[in-house]
């Protein structure tokens, strides 16, 4: 079965990695990612996919779907950018090339391409050896800002599936078996009165004043509340560009991160307490609105474990020269100087860790309704920092190309495994009901999906 895994996706290399460069190419950002939602569309199509678009109601949500019955095995692809990280390709020197733009500096480029791959091989042999069973490859958009699949779990999109796997670019090899954060996006708008700030400040309400409070007050909140919580800001509007103007409007988008979802909640709940005081303070009124969240990672031993004895069956990430190459010319960029044990090609195990990693992610909200397992793949030069141009220059070479089509061979022989031992889906279904967890999306019933500002 390795083998004929191999032997499908080297067959077809050149048209996963021609779809994860043209993706790199026409960097998008969340729910605006149209470019890459059609190319990845047009390939499924093209694979023999059933397309349907429109998940959830969301315009870059979708999927492609082979074959019927069960078992029902899913993956997670995701294809939008970050802002304002354009970089040039295999430059090892900051250098975007648009100014200001959009770049894939996590490597998302990678994700949905490596998962339809991973479909691909799996499409093939049910139907060389007519094995029952569906496969769906999920695009799932805006993962970065926006929290795409926690919007198509709260509509039921993946209550289809019996079991759900989700991989990611890094520079380690890894399948997850720590937690991550839980998330609330929220915006806070602070509404003042304008005056000159000379002659009448006196008539003035500086809405300004209220949200640099507001950050002070949760400054001293932190003291307070768990120590693996995060909480972070940044101004969307600081109320203009005339210092002699007394501010009328300012506006804070917040971040806040625990554990669990219900510490969100908390501690969701004292800074909106913080964002009242620094409106009594200065005399100005204010709204908040969440615009997304998510919840924290459910690991499932089970499919965990059939992760790493695929992993170990495929064997160790076989790096190409080139490959090496673009790891020793970015090492120097990202405090490697020497350029020495630039890529990591183990074969990692399984290990649940009763710990959350300070990040957060979408795939969390899919964890709490079908057991899912998520990898962590290397394909970038050690000590490449997430969210970074460096890894923008990486995420559309060779390097890349090499994780992602290692990663798709460990997906197929794990859905492959999951489709001939109906057994251990069984066996993943009932540890995932063993944690009497109900799902809790946080973000309200009325909140609907935001393109992410240009």
């Amino acid at each position: 079965m390795k083998n004929r895994i191999n032997e499908i996706l080297e067959g077809k290399r050149k048209y996963f990695t021609d779809l994860a460069d043209y993706i790199w190419a026409n960097p998008e950002l969340a729910y605006r990612e149209y470019k890459s939602a059609k190319a990845l569309k047009d390939a499924m199509v093209e694979c023999g996919f059933e397309v349907t678009e429109n998940l959830a109601g969301i315009e870059t949500a979708f999927k492609g779907q082979f074959g019927s019955g069960h078992p029902v095995i899913g993956f997670l692809g995701e294809f939008d950018a970050l802002a304002g990280l354009s970089q040039e390709s295999l430059n090892p020197e900051k250098c975007p090339i648009i100014l200001g733009a959009p770049g894939h500096g996590c490597g998302h480029n990678a994700i949905g391409t490596g998962c339809l791959a991973a479909a691909v091989a799996m499409k093939e042999l049910m139907e060389e050896y007519k094995l029952p069973g569906t496969v769906i490859v999920y695009g799932c958009p805006a993962e970065e800002q926006g929290c795409g699949k926690s919007f198509m779990t709260r509509e039921g999109v993946f209550s289809e599936l019996d079991v759900a796997m989700a991989p990611h670019p890094s520079d380690t090899n890894n399948i997850m078996g720590v937690s991550m954060l839980a998330n609330i996006q929220a915006e806070f708008t602070f509404y003042g009165q304008a005056a000159h700030a000379a002659a009448n400040p006196d008539k003035g309400r500086s809405a300004l004043d209220a949200a640099d409070l507001m950050i002070v007050g949760v400054q001293f909140l932190r003291e307070h509340i768990v120590q693996e919580a995060r909480i972070h800001h940044a101004y969307i509007d600081a109320g203009g560009t005339s210092p002699n103007v007394v501010q009328a409007q300012a506006k804070l988008l917040f971040y806040i991160r625990a554990p669990k979802g219900y510490q969100v909640k908390e501690i969701f709940a004292r800074v909106q307490d913080v964002a009242k005081g620094a409106a009594i303070m200065t005399g100005t009124t204010w709204k908040c609105e969440i615009k997304s969240g998510m919840t924290d990672l459910l690991n499932n031993d089970v499919l965990g474990n059939v992760a790493a004895e695929a992993w170990a069956e495929v064997g160790e990430t076989q790096f190409s020269e080139k490959a090496y190459e673009v790891a020793k010319l970015l090492a120097p960029a990202v405090g490697n100087p020497e350029a020495k044990d630039v890529l990591d090609k183990s074969v990692p195990k399984y290990v649940r860790i009763p710990v959350a990693m300070p990040g957060s992610t979408d795939v969390g909200d899919v964890s709490y309704v079908v057991p899912t397992v998520m990898y962590m793949y290397a394909a970038e030069t050690k000590g490449t920092p997430g969210h970074s141009w460096q890894l923008v220059a990486q995420s559309g070479t060779e390097l890349m190309h090499d994780g992602m089509m290692h990663n798709a061979k460990v997906m197929a022989l794990t859905g492959m495994k999951l489709l001939q031992n109906p057994e251990l889906v069984k066996q993943a279904k009932e540890e995932f009901d063993s944690y009497g967890v109900e799902y809790d999306c946080l973000i309200p019933a009325d909140v609907q999906p935001e393109a992410q500002a240009e």
